[in-house]
């Protein structure tokens, strides 16, 4: 005989309740059982049975009829010979669950003025009911630290670490005196799933005092013991310890860094140049970085404060993740299989190490946009696997899959609320510019989710000129929002059609080189999804991509040539830079690296000073920062009269009728030496056309495939140069060379 003690819970509110009984698998096997007493607790039952598993509800009789709850449950004698159950669900628990003693509001009252600066305290409740949740370890002013963590499903939780010992009441030897039992508190919902504790033990910069995970009882996958008993690291760590065995979370204090941007301003997004970059590959192998630095943040903070980046000319640095993953440093590591949100990957440096790279950007004139990977987790090393189960696989936190691994579940709230609370910390703690979110097709991220981010950062004042990128494949018109405010996508029309066009037929069988759709990617795709310029990220390359040259080689037909590889790539390079939108790069198309898509290495070039596809690019790049004219933005600025086509395949021929020509004028503003001209040629051969100049005067030469020529500080260029066009603004038989491209900028009138 088996006998097991069940206790019911009293909030299930029956006042003559019994317990009915079945064994799976034996249809005429049902018992019905009695209350055997009553406690604290609720309503018991003692029952003595032949097996060892059987399944159950609670009933009651009421004026002769049987109200029955709606949850079933099952026993495993693995539990042991005592269990209490809950009313909110289906879990059977070996001890008794924890009372709920408040509320998080409540809570947060008594410790409101204690966070410590730049701190960031969770907050996010998206359902707007306002619940401020604390989870994670916060560091107070009183030397304090608050601990909350979110189960809505385990019986006990218990904070363990090195300053108590890991101890525990399932420790091999347990010590009760240094038990930290975590108290439940009514929290998401007004339910009862937020676990919080404070204690005067960790002291965040003694290592042997500063590592910490969470011990649950119930609502976990059984361990090695057939115990509901699990170990985890918290979803809301900072930084996981220098054992990569174990992965303690430490409690880190974001207070102590001292920042020196305190001028800087997070640029509007038609400012954007952005510069996409893993913190590993860019000076892993790079000669002149000091090794022990080489990639590190170290290392790319050396590169900043050399003026790198100022000198090429871009605007924004676009970080590949920057959060732990656990898979090892390689030329093909490229950090999107992630195992924490808010955690900073052990291997590039210390949180502060990162808080320096982010302060000296700003301080050098440059944004910092981090890359976040919230559609999926790793398989490997994932704290939220199984971290909450609720009968699904996984647990709580996931929905199904993805191609890259377990998808994340963005459509429930309280994962939203983990999510935003990611990126709130990231813009607090380090003080991030903007985000690019990875993978956001509908089929991977909900994006109801997208929009409630924008609007808890953005609309609610957090930050109101964060910058939001998605990668959203094809691109979807509904992140969007109102245009100007809406997500700035990676441009995957542009993208595949410029890649179509440099390789000289299809690209991946759905893009091919002829002339259709040529004006709408140039016009910010406009015909496709975006609602404004500042919904569009134009790039050629990216750590998903391959360069142009490999691309281009791939086609063959005379292109596996060095010469033409280097043409096409400063073609790609140079309509990057003047289509409508914001132009991006990935680190080394500036000098023109050869590598397939997902590598991270690069060959830095010795001398980058009499490199000439570098100083071509740093030029080009430099041009698109100084003018207004190749930065347009707006709805429509063809309509507002800031643009103009002269060239295109769907006007006369000689205006390039029926070729891969493109041309067009801008007007940025009333004043006419910023009045610009562009024009490219993507046929393998020559083209004469016409040119409309919009003013009659001397037009300047400052870009083409093979120099640049600004005009004085940066250069030398006048009207008296031999390229200058003198034109009443009628100007025929333009030749276009093959895969060309030039920008031409008014300087003064003809008297």
């Amino acid at each position: 005989m088996h006998s097991v003690k069940i206790h019911a819970p009293k909030n299930l509110n029956f006042t003559n309740p019994f317990l009915h009984l079945w064994y799976p698998g034996y249809n005429e096997a049902f018992q019905d059982f009695e209350v055997s007493g009553w406690n604290d607790y609720g309503p018991s039952f003692h029952l003595n049975l032949k097996r060892n598993y059987f399944c159950f509800k609670y009933g009651e009789r009421r004026n002769g009829e049987i109200i029955w709850e709606s949850v079933e449950r099952c026993y495993g004698q693995h539990l042991g010979a005592e269990v209490w159950t809950v009313a909110e669900h289906n879990e059977v628990y070996p001890v008794k669950p924890a009372e709920t003693v408040g509320s998080t509001q409540e809570y947060f009252r008594n410790i409101k003025n204690l966070g410590r600066k730049n701190n960031y305290l969770p907050d996010t409740d998206v359902t707007g009911q306002g619940v401020i949740s604390m989870l994670g370890a916060n560091y107070l002013q009183d030397g304090t630290t608050l601990f909350g963590f979110f189960h809505p499903r385990a019986a006990q939780v218990y904070l363990i670490g090195n300053f108590n010992d890991w101890q525990s009441p399932y420790h091999l030897k347990p010590e009760p005196g240094k038990f930290l039992p975590m108290k439940r508190y009514r929290g998401y919902k007004g339910e009862p799933n937020i676990w919080l504790l404070r204690t005067g033990l960790p002291e965040p910069g003694d290592p042997m005092k500063n590592t910490y995970q969470f011990l649950i009882v119930g609502g976990v996958p059984l361990n090695e013991q057939q115990k509901p008993i699990k170990i985890a690291q918290d979803p809301y760590a900072r930084r996981y310890g220098n054992d990569y065995n174990q992965n303690n979370c430490q409690v880190i204090d974001p207070s102590g860094y001292q920042w020196h941007d305190h001028s800087w301003t997070t640029p509007p997004v038609d400012r954007l140049i952005l510069y996409e970059l893993n913190v590993y590959g860019f000076t892993d192998q790079d000669p002149q970085m000091p090794e022990k630095i080489s990639g590190t943040f170290r290392g790319t903070i050396h590169r900043i404060k050399e003026g790198y980046f100022n000198d090429l000319g871009v605007t924004a640095l676009a970080l590949m993740p920057t959060s732990e993953a656990p898979s090892t440093l390689s030329s093909s590591r490229l950090g999107y299989d992630p195992c924490g949100f808010m955690t900073i990957e052990r291997d590039f440096g210390t949180c502060d190490d990162f808080r320096s790279l982010v302060d000296t950007a700003h301080q050098q004139g440059l944004a910092v946009i981090v890359d976040q990977v919230f559609n999926h987790t790793s398989n490997y090393f994932n704290p939220l696997w199984e971290l909450i189960t609720d009968g699904t696989p996984g647990g709580f936190y996931f929905s199904g899959s993805t191609p890259w691994g377990n998808r994340v579940a963005t459509e429930k709230e309280e994962v939203q609320n983990m999510l935003v609370d990611a990126c709130k910390m990231f813009i607090l703690e380090y003080h991030i510019d903007g985000f690019r979110f990875d993978a956001t097709h509908s089929y991977w991220m909900d994006h109801a989710f997208l929009q409630r981010l924008a609007y808890e950062i953005k609309d609610r004042g957090f930050k109101p000129d964060c910058i939001l990128i998605a990668e959203n494949l094809p691109n979807e018109p509904d992140l969007n929002l109102k245009g100007y405010n809406g997500y700035a996508q990676w441009c995957d029309a542009f993208h595949d059609k410029i890649k179509a066009l440099l390789r000289e037929g299809v690209f991946r069988g759905w893009t091919d080189n002829s002339p259709t759709y040529l004006g709408s990617i140039f016009y910010f795709s406009k015909d496709f999804y975006a609602a404004h310029t500042n919904n569009v990220i134009n790039y050629c390359e990216s750590h998903d991509e391959n360069s142009v040259p490999y691309e281009v080689a791939t086609k063959g037909d005379g292109l596996i040539w060095e010469e033409a590889k280097e043409r096409k790539s400063r073609l790609g390079l140079f309509a990057t830079m003047v289509a409508l939108g914001q132009p991006m790069i990935y680190m080394g198309q500036e000098f023109g690296v050869e590598r397939p898509r997902n590598r991270v290495d690069l060959n830095w070039p010795q001398f980058l000073q009499h490199n000439s596809y570098y100083q071509w690019a740093k030029g080009l790049i430099n041009l698109r920062r100084r003018y207004p004219g190749l930065c347009i933005s707006g709805y429509d600025p063809q309509q507002e009269g800031k643009f103009d086509w002269i060239l295109g395949p769907w006007l006369e021929q000689k205006y390039g009728g029926g070729k891969n020509v493109i041309g067009w004028t801008t007007k940025p503003n009333d004043l006419s030496w910023e009045r610009m001209v562009v024009i490219l040629n993507f046929e393998p051969y020559a083209v004469t056309v016409d040119l409309k100049f919009p003013l009659p005067g001397f037009w300047i030469k400052l870009a083409d495939i093979d120099q640049i020529n600004d005009l004085p500080p940066k250069n030398s260029n006048s009207i008296t140069h031999s390229a200058t066009i003198r034109t009443e603004g009628q100007f025929s038989d333009f030749t276009l060379p093959s895969s060309s491209g030039f920008i031409y900028k008014w300087e003064s009138d003809l008297d």
